[in-house]
């Protein structure tokens, strides 16, 4: 069986097992051997925990998007109009969306993001069988597995009772809690994990070929999910598993296909991320024009880990709030352009 042959590798085996396929692997593995300690990180170091997971991973993987677009000249020029237009359209969208009420946009957001990180894993999942037979009913197995893995979790916190943890903030998504639904949709649930499963030895027996990513990028999918919103009902865990099983693969992805996979690249900042150090350069980038975004949003709308005396913006978060929001928003709508054609 040819296991580390003729893999369907975006980059090289080891980098990405290392920063895509690995990540979800290793938080669930540290989430279940150190649980305890977790929950004294969880009470004791919020704002660590917010700064490294929230800021240093969640906000820099949206910037990261830059250097597949706008810091790119050649592909800006191709899609000026969508670069320019989208985000001014992100920002009208959600000040209409906002005059409803705070939680009528955030709730929209949230929706908007759980599709996102459910075609993210979608995506991979199709980079990596790109060299697979493209017939129909190996696409419909592989979209039903991924979507089974992403969607039977969301529905769950949906329909169960109450969750320790939010997206962006409580109540933002319609619940209806029903045990017999659940009890239904878990057994089809864990049919298509066993059908999958089965399907995909038989298939590796005859063909004498077993694609390693595409099913690790599944394992480890439905894994982080079930395991960080359905099996465990705790907000670090679950943001743990979110957070750096999406951001951290998403980050090594634009690295290494607009980067370190394009030698040919000569031009602004791409030039000094070729150098020795380039993936420093690019981690700092991100995290200082992350960190800079999040203390915008913490003096002029939290006030949680940072605020400024005496002053009041309240009467400016219709604007603020969307404004702020503009990069998250036009991330999870470009990511839908911008990767169509690879």
């Amino acid at each position: 069986m040819q296991l580390f042959m003729e893999q369907p590798w975006i980059h090289k085996a080891k980098t990405d097992s290392v920063f895509i396929l690995l990540p979800p692997f290793l938080v669930l593995a540290v989430v279940v051997l150190f649980q305890d300690w977790l929950a004294g990180i969880q009470e004791d170091y919020s704002f660590y925990t917010w700064l490294f997971l929230i800021v240093f991973i969640d906000v820099a993987h949206v910037y990261s998007t830059l250097f597949k677009t706008y810091f790119n000249p050649k592909t800006f020029e191709q899609q000026k109009r969508l670069f320019l237009g989208l985000p001014l359209l992100c920002l009208l969208i959600g000040i209409v969306l906002f005059s409803f009420g705070s939680k009528v946009f955030w709730s929209v957001l949230a929706y908007v993001a759980v599709f996102h990180f459910i075609r993210q894993q979608y995506g991979f999942m199709r980079l990596y069988s790109r060299k697979e037979p493209r017939t129909q009913l190996n696409r419909s197995i592989d979209s039903l597995v991924i979507y089974a893995a992403t969607g039977y979790p969301m529905l769950y916190w949906f329909l169960s009772s109450p969750r320790k943890f939010n997206w962006f903030m409580e109540d933002e998504f319609f619940r209806f809690e029903n045990q017999t639904v659940l009890k239904i949709l878990g057994v089809c649930y864990f049919l298509i994990m066993l059908f999958y499963v089965i399907r995909t030895v038989i298939l590796s027996v005859r063909q004498k070929f077993f694609n390693v990513p595409k099913n690790a990028i599944i394992a480890g999918t439905a894994l982080s999910w079930y395991f960080g919103i359905v099996y465990f009902n705790n907000d670090l865990i679950f943001t743990l598993l979110n957070v750096v099983s999406h951001g951290i693969p998403y980050m090594a992805l634009i690295y290494l296909k607009e980067i370190e996979s394009e030698p040919s690249r000569n031009y602004g900042v791409f030039t000094y991320l070729k150098r020795f150090q380039g993936v420093v350069i690019f981690v700092l980038i991100l995290t200082v024009i992350a960190f800079f975004e999040e203390y915008l949003w913490e003096i002029l709308v939290w006030n949680e880990h940072f605020s400024i005396n005496a002053a009041d913006f309240s009467n400016w978060h219709v604007l603020l709030v969307p404004l702020l929001t503009v990069p998250q928003f036009t991330h999870y709508l470009l990511d839908g352009f911008i990767w169509k054609s690879k």
